[in-house]
This record gives structure tokens, sequence and C-alpha cells, in this order.
């Protein structure tokens, strides 16, 4: 097997962000470490809100993972020529961000040492024991994408293997909206629609991350992509981010339907304090609206615009799993229709919630690990685009 050189640039700011990974993969690991010593108690989380800001930061590199490995299935799959140089970097990426975001969720146990229950006792009824084969799977099946990539003698079975891919990343992101779909004791979760909705928002997300991950590929190397590939894949993130809008549209729609989730979507979406407030100002106008600006507006549109729009429909992304998840959770289940339900448990009441400093150092914590296996591996193996990209204006290439 035969590798080109990795790519060139200097030594010194490349450990120096080795350095960086390090270190804030360090601080999730003693987050997580501080947590199981003191238990839950120094959290945000409580009775009611048992999945924190760690979720929010698993969800989104979980789904993200399946929806940058769209960018390798549109060129391997759809035989979009432009696509295929991507292929390799996509790979990566998806196993990056699923290590990211089942270090997380591991460390987010109260106890890791769970996992090996989880391992051994197997409940086929659980759509969580699910999902510990599906996590597992995606990452052997895109190994062995990648193998056929880069090794010569197996590129002929690349397309089958990425055929492979592209149906295990649907059955994925579709477990992981079952994993809400098949709850029914909160108000959010509960709908046949959140499979569909969470395949939708992968696209989104994928795209986006892989675009940010792309631009730092070449501006680090001094370089700039295709203007047409470019372009295209601007065009195919604003596509994306629409779909996504009228999927949350919809959902919220028949959620407001029915009289007995009214109440959860006013309190959602007018009365619920922060919640309306990042629903609206960070999803719908920071991921959503914007975004499309850039990508759409003559004058906007461009590589910085494209970048623009990428970082902020990843801050849209955590803007909408926070409301989603937290204040899915915040809002009691309604028991006992047209009844006031009161206990000393705190049945019927809205929960606060407050992220505390180690939930979120362990939420980082799974992006620099992620940002670790990225790094190291577009340095060590081929993974970065090989198409011809002209350089950029007054920069010159290592």
């Amino acid at each position: 097997m035969e590798f080109p050189a990795p790519p060139h640039g200097d030594a010194h700011r490349y450990w120096a962000l080795v350095g960086f990974g390090g270190l804030v993969t360090l601080a999730g690991l003693l987050a997580a470490h501080y947590m199981e010593e003191h238990g839950h108690i120094v959290t945000g989380m409580n009775n009611q809100i048992v999945w924190g800001m760690p979720h929010v930061f698993a969800i989104f590199m979980i789904v993200a993972a399946s929806g940058v490995l769209n960018v390798a299935s549109i060129g391997s799959v759809f035989g979009q020529a432009p696509y295929k140089p991507r292929a390799p970097l996509s790979g990566l990426l998806c196993i990056a961000l699923l290590a990211g975001g089942l270090f997380v969720l591991m460390l987010d146990l109260g106890k890791p040492d769970r996992l090996i229950v989880a391992a051994t006792h197997y409940n086929p009824t659980s759509v969580f024991a699910w999902n510990v084969f599906l996590y597992s799977g995606m990452t052997a099946i895109v190994m062995v994408y990648l193998w056929t990539l880069m090794e010569r003698r197996m590129n002929a079975y690349s397309k089958y293997a990425g055929l492979a891919a592209f149906a295990w990343r649907i059955i994925l992101t579709t477990g992981t909206g079952s994993i809400f779909a098949f709850l029914v004791a909160r108000q959010a979760y509960g709908s046949a629609l959140l499979p569909p909705l969470f395949i939708v928002l992968s696209f989104g997300w994928g795209l986006a991350v892989f675009l940010v991950v792309q631009w730092a590929i070449y501006a680090w190397n001094g370089r700039s992509p295709p203007p047409e590939t470019l372009a295209r894949m601007s065009r195919l993130l604003a596509v994306f981010v629409t779909a996504a809008f009228y999927f949350v549209l919809v959902y919220h729609l028949v959620n407001a339907y029915f009289a007995k989730q009214q109440a959860f979507e006013r309190f959602l979406l007018l009365d619920g304090g922060v919640y309306p407030l990042l629903f609206w100002g960070g999803y719908v106008v920071v991921g959503g609206i914007a975004p499309l600006v850039l990508l759409w507006h003559p004058r906007l549109r461009g590589p910085r615009g494209t970048l623009a729009a990428s970082l902020l429909v990843i801050a849209g992304a955590f803007a909408w799993l926070y409301v989603f998840i937290i204040g899915g959770q915040a809002y009691p289940l309604d028991i006992f229709p047209g009844y006031q339900v009161t206990s000393s448990f705190g049945d019927g009441q809205i929960q606060s919630y407050m992220p505390s400093l180690p939930e979120i150092a362990l939420g980082f914590g799974g992006l620099g690990l992620a940002f670790l296996i990225t790094v190291a591996g577009v340095r060590t193996l081929p993974f970065s685009p090989k198409d011809d990209a002209p350089a950029l204006p007054g920069v010159s290439a290592h």
C-alpha cells in the first residue's frame, strides 16, 4: 500500500494543535472524574432532567457523524465526481465524531464500568441496546470503506462498501431519532416524525462540519478548494438547511394541532424563558435564516460566506438540541389531562436547569477527542482532498 506524503505544514503548529486537542480532551476526562467522585449533584441535572448538556454535545456529534458521511456517499454511491476526492476525509470525520460522541455518552454514565453491563447483558427490546450494535457497526463499515478507497487492489469494491455505509448511516440516525420517538414519558417526544427529522438534520449538520474542516485543511496548506465544487456544496448546504426547516415546522405544527400538546408548544415557543429565545434566536435566526442569506445572497456568497454559514448552522444545531433535549424534559408530563397534579416529588412542575462547568467541560472533551483524531489522521494518512486547487491570493503553500 502506497501513501503520498502527508500535508505539509509547520511542525510546531501541528504539535500546538495536538497539544490543544489533548488539553481539551484531558479537561473532559477530569470533569468526568470529578462528577464520578462527587456524584451528579455537582451538575445541573436532577431526577426530572436526566439528560443534560453532555447529551447535547453527544447527540450533535453522533448525528453529525452520520451526516458528514453523506459527502462520501454522494461521490461513491451517486457517482458525483467532485465529491469523490473528499470521500476519505468524510470517512475520517465520521469515525472521529462518532468516537467523540461515544466518549461523552460513556463518561456521562456516572460510573463508566456500567458499560460492561450494557455489553454483557443485552436487552433486545431496548433501543439503547440496538445502538450498541449500530455505533460499533458504523465504525467497522466506515473503516472497511476507507480501506477500499486507499488500497488500490480494493478500489473495485469501494462502491459496494460506500453503499453499505450509506445504508448503515441511515439506520444509525433512525436509531438515534427512535430513542426519542419511542419515549412517551415526555411531552416533546413520542412522535413518528422524529426519525426522519433527525436524518434530515444530520445532512445539514454533517455537511457544515465537513465544510469547516475542509476550509481549515486548505488554509493550512495555503490552498483553496475549486470554486465550482465549493459553490455546489454551498447550494447543497442551503437545500439541507431549508429541508430541516420544513421538518421542524411540520413537527411543531403536528404537536400544536393536538389539544394535549398545545400547552407544551406554548411553553417551548413562547412562554418558556430561555427555550423560546434559543429556538427563535438560536435555531431559526442564527442557524437558519442567516446561513441561507449568506449562501443565497449574490454579494455575500463565496468562500467566506460558506464558512460563516457553516459555523452558524453548527451554532444553530446546538441551540435546537438544547431546546429539544433540555426543554423537552423541563416540561412536566401531562398524566391526567384537565387536572392539576402536585406532589412533594415535583410532579406537574416545570423544572429549572443550569448547566455546570463539569458538564460543559465533558462535552468539549468529546469535541477535543474528535479534533485530535482528525488532526492526527490528516497528518499521517492521505485523507485530504486531492483535487487540483488554486493557491490562495497572497499565500504560498508550505
